[in-house]
């Protein structure tokens, strides 16, 4: 039995970036607060922690004084800022570059839309990280969808400007893209007016990763997808997996490996999601290397 790696898998360039300066950091053996999980990966956050980062929530935070925080790369909503003025707290900012711009753009959208009443649609997990730094640039006045249920949420005699999660799935975005339009189309028949202005807003590093998976799928008997089960790119990228290989499995690490999926294997494929750490993979085929007549 044969185990490979897919090259492509592991950390985007903005988690990298955030473990980077949060090592950084504590290489002189400080303390370093992070403000929620640096990284949706439990592997990973237990290895930080042993060097130092501790991850606080918002409600900790306003309790902290005269001390460094470090920003995820899923960004943070301006008021995290102004508290940190207040208190006296050092940020170490590794917001993502990508959605920094895209929080520009939401800001920009929402401020001139005001005068059209027009209404900002996330495209988003409610509660995830990203999506609440991006609704903070309107003031919590963004409308968040996930599903076809929460579009009743919008009121489609007014003009929508929608956008993305980063890493939601692309399918998904234009799939909710479609029953906007077509909804506003119904409301508006009389209207000469654009009133939609869809903006695809999926980071292409995460997006690509689809096909790229599609294809590694199938090239194997088996797929064991090692992700922390709190990711959200995560559960998309594992559910690509699903579809083109049924024989695909969902880990947290090697604990987890059941000896049965690979009894009649030829060839496992181990991939993961942007938030997975190479090393992570690497112990993952290491575990199902040891079953007898595997090679890595």
């Amino acid at each position: 039995m044969k185990v490979s790696i897919d090259k492509n898998s592991g950390y985007c360039f903005g988690v990298e970036f955030a473990i980077q300066m949060a090592e950084d950091e504590m290489e002189n053996g400080e303390e370093l607060f992070c403000l929620g999980d640096i990284v949706h990966n439990s592997m990973e956050v237990q290895r930080l922690h042993r060097k130092g980062l501790r991850i606080i929530d918002r409600e900790q935070l306003q309790e902290l004084r005269d001390c460094k925080v470090l920003i995820r790369a899923h960004g943070e909503p301006p008021e995290t800022y102004k508290l940190a003025l207040e208190n006296n707290i050092e940020l170490i900012d590794a917001s993502c570059p990508v959605v920094l711009k895209l929080q520009n753009r939401v800001k920009h959208a929402f401020d001139s839309g005001k005068a059209a009443n027009a209404q900002i649609v996330l495209y988003g997990q409610v509660g995830h990280a990203e999506v609440i730094g991006l609704a903070g640039q309107t003031g919590d006045e963004a409308i968040i969808v996930t599903t076809e249920e929460d579009l009743s949420k919008i009121d489609f005699t007014r003009p929508v400007t929608l956008f993305s999660q980063t890493t939601k799935s692309t399918k998904g975005f234009y799939h909710i893209k479609g029953l906007i339009e077509e909804r506003l189309r119904q409301a508006n028949q009389d209207s000469t007016q654009p009133l939609f202005d869809a903006n695809d807003s999926i980071c292409r590093q995460v997006s690509n990763r689809e096909p790229q998976l599609a294809r590694f799928s199938t090239e194997h008997d088996v797929i064991v997808f090692v992700s922390g089960k709190k990711s959200s790119n995560g559960k998309a990228l594992y559910s690509v997996c699903k579809q083109h290989n049924p024989n695909s499995y969902f880990v947290e690490n090697e604990d987890e490996l059941e000896e049965a999926w690979f009894a009649q294997a030829e060839s496992v494929g181990i991939c993961g999601a942007t938030s997975t750490p190479m090393w992570l993979m690497e112990q993952v085929a290491g575990s199902i290397a040891a079953i007898e007549g595997a090679a890595v």
